[in-house]
Parts: C-alpha cells; sequence; structure tokens
C-alpha cells in the first residue's frame, strides 16, 4: 500500500502541508497512478484538489475511466472534498497562446504590417520552445487558479526532461523579458529624444511643441513595456511559488532499476540547482518479498539499485509500491493501491 508504513506516511505529510505539488520521473514508472493517488488521498481527507496532466500522453482519463479534457472535469466528490481533473492539450494551448500573441502584435504594430505579424505567428506555431511556453503559461494559470479556488494542485507530469526543461523556464523567461525591458526602454528613451528634437524644429511653444498633443508612437512604447511587465511579475510569481518549500514540494517516482534510478538521481541535482523542494520518493513496482523463483531474484537486484539511490539522495523519506497483479484503474483502484479504507469522498 502506497501510503501506509514509515515512507507512506512521510509521502502523505508531504502532500498534506503544501499546496502545490508535482509528481515526475521516467517515462511509465507510474507517474499518473502516483499524482492520482495523492489526489484522492487529499480529497478523502476533505481537501479541494486540481490534478493537472501536462503529460502528452494523457492517462488521467484511462485511469479515471472517464473523459478528461482540457477544462476541469470532477473525477470524484463527497460531502467535504473533491478531485477536478485537467488534461493539458498541447494544439489547443499553442493555438490559444498564438492567438493572445497575435492580438497584442496587431493592437501594437501599425496595420501596414498585419502580413508580417500573420507570418511571424505562422513560423512561431513550429519555432522551437513555443511548446514549452504555452504550456508554461498554462501551468502558471493552474497555480494561480489552484491557489485561489483550491487547496491543493496536483501536477502529473511529462518525463523527466521535459519536466526539469519545463521547471527551469519560468527563470528563463523572467531573464528574457527583463532583456527586452531593457531593449525597449532604451529604445523608447532615443525615440522620444529624436522625436523632441524634431518638434524642437518644427514649433516653438517651449516645451518642444509636446503640450497637449497625443504620440501614438510613446502611447505604444507605454503599451508594450505594461505587456512585458505584466509576463515579468507572472513569471517572477509563478517562480516563487516553485521554490517555495511551504507551499510546493516535488515527488519523484520511479521503479527500481538502473535507468529509472540515475534519471531520478539526475532530475534530484536539476531540481535542487532551481530551488525546487523534494519532499519523497516513490518507488513503484517494488517486487514482493519471499515470492520465490524470478521475484527474488528481482528483488535482491533492486536492492541493489535502491542503495546506489539511498546513498545519492540520504535524507530524502523513500515510499514503496509492490508490483500487482492486476492494473490500478479507476477510483476503488486507487483507494486500493494507496490504502484507504473507506471509499467516502
Amino acid at each position: 500500500m502506497l501510503l501506509s508504513g514509515p515512507g507512506g506516511d512521510a509521502l502523505h505529510d508531504v502532500a498534506s502541508r503544501v499546496r502545490v505539488l508535482f509528481a515526475g520521473g521516467k517515462g511509465g514508472v507510474g507517474k499518473t497512478t502516483v499524482a492520482s493517488t495523492l489526489a484522492l488521498a487529499q480529497a478523502r481527507a476533505g481537501r479541494r484538489v486540481l490534478l493537472v496532466s501536462t503529460d502528452p500522453a494523457h492517462n488521467l482519463g484511462h485511469l479515471w475511466e472517464r473523459p478528461v479534457g482540457d477544462t476541469p472535469t470532477r473525477l470524484t466528490s463527497g460531502s467535504r472534498g473533491y478531485v477536478d481533473g485537467v488534461e493539458i492539450d498541447p494544439g489547443r494551448t499553442v493555438e490559444r497562446h498564438l492567438e493572445e500573441v497575435g492580438r497584442t502584435l496587431r493592437r501594437l504594430m501599425p496595420e501596414r504590417l498585419s502580413g508580417e505579424v500573420a507570418r511571424h505567428l505562422d513560423l512561431a506555431r513550429e519555432a522551437p520552445g513555443t511548446h514549452e511556453a504555452a504550456v508554461l503559461e498554462r501551468i502558471s494559470e493552474a497555480v494561480e487558479t489552484g491557489l485561489a479556488e483550491y487547496d491543493l494542485v496536483v501536477f502529473d507530469t511529462a518525463p523527466s526532461g521535459h519536466t526539469a526543461r519545463l521547471m527551469a523556464l519560468p527563470e528563463t523567461m523572467s531573464a528574457w523579458t527583463e532583456g527586452l525591458l531593457r531593449r525597449q526602454e532604451r529604445s523608447a528613451r532615443f525615440g522620444a529624444a529624436l522625436r523632441g528634437l524634431a518638434h524642437d524644429d518644427a514649433d516653438d511653444d517651449g516645451a518642444g511643441g509636446l503640450v497637449g498633443r497625443r504620440d501614438p508612437r510613446a502611447e505604444r512604447d507605454g503599451e508594450i513595456r505594461r505587456v512585458l511587465l505584466r509576463r515579468r511579475t507572472r513569471f517572477e510569481r509563478l517562480r516563487e511559488t516553485l521554490t517555495d518549500p511551504a507551499t510546493t514540494s516535488f515527488v519523484l517516482v520511479l521503479a527500481a532499476e538502473r535507468l529509472p534510478v540515475l534519471e531520478t538521481i539526475e532530475l534530484h541535482e536539476q531540481l535542487a540547482k532551481l530551488g525546487v523542494d523534494v519532499g519523497a520518493l516513490v518507488v513503484n513496482k517494488r517486487s514482493p518479498a519471499g515470492a520465490g523463483g524470478l521475484l527474488d531474484a528481482r528483488r535482491t537486484r533492486e536492492g541493489e539499485h535502491l542503495r546506489v539511490l539511498d546513498d545519492a539522495l540520504r535524507g530524502i523519506p523513500r515510499a514503496e509500491a509492490e508490483l500487482l497483479a492486476d492494473d490500478v484503474v479507476g477510483e476503488e483502484g486507487l483507494a486500493r493501491f494507496a490504502g484507504l479504507r473507506s471509499s467516502a469522498v
């Protein structure tokens, strides 16, 4: 049972104390099952939970046995807590992101450049980083919505490499936006100086001819600056949330095999550099003890891999879930996997 025993208690404590929880690791180790189990357990403890899949290969709907889409779908509810699920649609997310960017560009650019804006957006649709930037916007929205309307947001993430890049993006995007702001400020000052000189030549009202006049370029510069400042503020707020251990933690899910163990150690190192708290490890599909034959041999080998894990990540609580004969499917399957006693939420 995932949430029984010393490691399970520690895992339950991590999920109970934070407002934002990520479940990540190598592909195929059971991230969706662990994320859903923690969401269900917290709902049964009376919390309102938003469960969000950022993995392009979504499995929430398959696991919970019901359609789950790009907007919140109630997965389970009771007299106290509940779980709403969202599977972020990458295609729809990119299109929505580009529509918002397009609206901003068309508002700020002269109408004669509308063709250039359309061509830029077409190229951006397939450009490297567009998908990640769009998904980051959705994660930021989910965190903001979760903190305002839910008690806990649980993210079922994409495999390790993709997730590590995504977690680094708030800092990267903040720095990039800061650079754009500095360039925009220099450009605006230079443009204002040029326009002031031009008006000095044309008028002699003692104020450079600017008194009482609209200045479309200055208004456009101001709008660009406000857009950039909003983006910078949003990324900085997300970065602060992700690196606050009182608010956010990460659960690393793995199988007791060589490659998942090495990938887990590497992902932990990347998260530590970013300042993201890792609250617990979950070793899923552990071969049962005393089963004889092949399973005993596998368990012995798994123990060797776990000693490598323990040596590298000392002090992080580790929970284990045994290999099961059946697939974990549906709410009752998740409840059994967790070791929850009651079927009532």
